[in-house]
């Protein structure tokens, strides 16, 4: 199975050029000076939109007028009723990216029309180590993990310290897809509880996705993974999501329940928890579209291989069609021709 990645490769990507243009720009004003500016910035000036995983919107910009500072924008999924954002933004999102990013991010309030947050990133003070930049810049390229995964992380944090989150419900609510949400139950500090109710629009999806998240869970008995967190998945709301409406609950491919331990968010294993959890309906998703495609494949390449034994089948029609082409004639000689007229 294959585990997405944390970080948006195209923010990396366009990030990485970005400072590669800035360094060009820099190279080009030292050696001709000003007088050549303007060219210059309308080969740097960038303005990108894309969108990627369950709806988390990117809008990346850069102005002529100041070449050295780019503008972040992320829009994320609409929250659903049960799910609690503080200022348009998941409880202690605004933590997390002074923690992460510190002086080189600074969070522009109010955002851009129509995003949730928007970041503006002084580049000419990311770090001059090669190794540090690229660290920084992939960190930067992880902004959904950082501001999706801030509740997420406060709680594992906690629990990492076995202790419980002080001002926390019994159940916390955490968006992952457009009005829909998954939920965490952290109400001992020995483990913590998370609960995805699985829904898909289509009813092929739903089997496969059924079908996969029991094999799933059965995969957890072998012995390799062992130190894997226990999965359940059951048709059925387990018992810690008592209390939580109706639509909250609508799952049409049950609901999978995780329970995380200490050992799993000891030291560097805490982003990789974060990162999993955050992800993981869009983890199923994929592997259930990748089922899917593999079995049309197979049943494309089977319908062709039936249809070239069909035509092996079928007789010559060229040789065994009469046409007055194909007519045979004896020639008769001299006394047989006699022997008929005299007849």
């Amino acid at each position: 199975m294959i585990l997405l990645q944390s970080h948006s490769r195209f923010l990396l990507q366009t990030l990485l050029n970005r400072i590669q243009n800035s360094c060009m720009y820099l190279m080009f004003e030292r050696h001709v000076g000003n007088s050549s500016r303007v060219s210059l910035e309308k080969c740097i000036e960038l303005d990108h939109h894309w969108v990627e995983f369950d709806d988390v919107r990117y809008h990346v910009q850069v102005s002529m007028k100041n070449p050295h500072i780019l503008l972040l924008s992320l829009s994320l999924p609409t929250p659903p009723l049960e799910t609690v954002f503080v200022g348009g933004l998941p409880f202690g999102a605004i933590e997390a990216i002074k923690a992460a990013y510190g002086v080189i991010v600074q969070i522009l309030d109010p955002p851009r029309d129509g995003f949730n947050l928007t970041l503006k990133l002084n580049l000419s003070k990311l770090p001059q180590d090669e190794d540090q930049r690229h660290t920084l810049l992939v960190k930067i390229a992880s902004v959904r993990e950082v501001v999706l995964g801030a509740p997420l992380r406060v709680i594992l944090k906690h629990l990492a310290s076995r202790t419980v989150a002080p001002d926390i419900d019994q159940f916390v609510a955490l968006v992952h897809r457009p009005n829909e949400s998954f939920f965490l139950v952290p109400q001992q500090a020995e483990k913590v509880t998370v609960v995805f109710p699985m829904r898909f629009k289509d009813s092929i999806d739903t089997v496969l996705a059924t079908s996969f998240l029991q094999e799933f869970m059965e995969s957890r008995r072998t012995a390799g993974l062992s130190n894997a967190p226990p999965c359940l998945w059951s048709q059925t709301p387990p018992l810690e999501l008592k209390g939580v409406t109706d639509d909250a609950l609508s799952a049409n491919a049950g609901f999978v329940t995780f329970v995380i331990l200490p050992r799993h968010v000891e030291g560097r294993k805490l982003d990789r928890t974060v990162w999993n959890l955050s992800t993981f309906h869009a983890y199923v998703n994929y592997h259930v579209k990748c089922s899917e495609g593999f079995m049309h494949s197979r049943m494309r390449r089977r319908v062709e291989s039936l249809i070239q034994a069909l035509n092996c089948a079928k007789p010559d029609q060229e040789k065994t069609k009469k046409t007055p082409q194909t007519r045979s004639f004896k020639r008769l000689n001299l006394k047989d021709s006699r022997t008929n007229s005299s007849s």
